[in-house]
C-alpha cells in the first residue's frame, strides 16, 4: 500500500513517443510522483486503424499496464486514442482516473485574430465525429481547416532523431504551406507527435511570410489536469531527494527494439527502454 502521496504513480500511453513532451510538462508540475511511460509499438500507428481495432489496443494495453505498474492515474497521451477509447476505457475501469488529450479548439477560436485556424491530426482523428463535436461546441463561428497529416507521425517516430534541420523542414512545409494559403493563423496540433516539430512548424511559416501563425496545443492544459487531480501536497510537498526519479519506458512488441528509443528515453529522463 502506498504510504504518502511521494509514492504516486502515473503512467503516460501513447502509440509511440509523441507522449513524450506530456510526460515532461507534468514532471515540472508534480514532482514527487513517478512517471512511467508506454510507447506501444506493436500497435503503432493508431491513426490508420478503424474505431474497434484502436479500441480494443487500449483496453488490452491498459489491462496489461495496471497489472505490471499499479497505477495512481493514466494519462493517455495521444489525441486519436482519447478521441476514441476513452469513453471505453473508463467504462472498463472505473476505479481508475484516466486522463485524456483533446484537440485545443476553444483555446484556438479564443485566440485566432481572423477565425480561421487548422487542426493537423491523424486520419482517423480528422475522420472521427468527436472533432465535429469539438468544432461545433467551441468554434461555431470560425472557419477550421482540418488536415490529415499521417506521414508526418512516422516521420517523428522512425526519422526524427537524426534527422537536419532541413528535412524536418521538408517533412513539415506541405501542411503548412496548405494552412497558410487557406489563411489559418493558429494552427492546433491535435497529434502529439507533432509537437516535437513545433519549433520547425514555426520556423517554416515564418520563412513563408506568415510571421503571425502560432501553434496551439493541449500540453499545459493536461499538465494542470494533473496537478489539480493529485492536489497541492503531492504536486509541490516532498523532499528534495525523493524528486526526479527516473521513470520505466516499456515497449509493446517483441524485443529486440529499435535502438533509437534508447535515445528518446535517455532524452527525456527515464529508463532504458524495456518489454511491457
Amino acid at each position: 500500500m502506498k504510504q504518502n502521496s511521494a509514492e504516486k504513480v502515473l503512467v503516460f500511453l501513447d502509440s509511440g513517443v509523441g507522449g513524450l513532451p506530456y510526460l515532461r510538462q507534468t514532471r515540472g508540475r508534480v514532482p514527487c510522483a513517478r512517471l512511467h511511460y508506454i510507447a506501444d509499438d506493436a500497435g503503432f500507428p493508431y491513426g490508420t486503424k478503424s474505431v474497434r481495432v484502436v479500441e480494443d489496443i487500449l483496453l488490452d494495453r491498459t489491462k496489461r499496464l495496471r497489472a505490471l505498474l499499479m497505477p495512481d492515474f493514466l494519462i493517455i497521451a495521444c489525441n486519436t486514442a482519447s478521441q476514441i477509447a476513452l469513453k471505453a476505457l473508463r467504462a472498463a475501469h472505473p476505479d481508475l482516473p484516466i486522463i485524456g488529450t483533446v484537440p485545443a479548439v476553444k483555446p484556438a477560436a479564443e485566440q485566432s485574430p481572423s477565425g480561421c485556424f487548422g487542426i493537423m491530426a491523424t486520419e482517423r482523428a480528422v475522420a472521427d465525429p468527436y472533432l465535429d463535436d469539438l468544432i461545433a461546441r467551441y468554434a461555431p463561428e470560425a472557419r477550421v481547416i482540418k488536415l490529415p497529416a499521417q506521414g508526418l507521425v512516422s516521420f517523428v517516430e522512425h526519422r526524427y532523431l537524426g534527422s537536419s534541420a532541413e528535412e524536418r523542414r521538408r517533412a513539415v512545409e506541405p501542411y503548412v504551406r496548405r494552412l497558410i494559403q487557406e489563411g489559418a493563423d493558429r494552427i492546433v496540433l491535435a497529434c502529439t507527435h507533432f509537437l516535437h516539430v513545433q519549433e520547425d512548424i514555426t520556423a517554416c511559416a515564418e520563412a513563408l511570410g506568415a510571421h503571425e501563425l502560432k501553434i496551439v496545443d493541449s500540453l499545459q492544459g493536461v499538465a494542470r489536469r494533473v496537478e489539480q487531480l493529485l492536489g497541492p501536497a503531492t504536486a509541490r510537498d516532498c523532499p528534495t531527494e525523493e524528486q526526479g526519479q527516473p521513470g520505466r519506458f516499456l515497449l509493446t512488441g517483441e524485443p529486440p527494439f529499435d535502438p533509437l528509443y534508447a535515445v528518446w528515453a535517455e532524452r527525456f529522463g527515464l529508463l532504458p527502454p524495456e518489454q511491457l
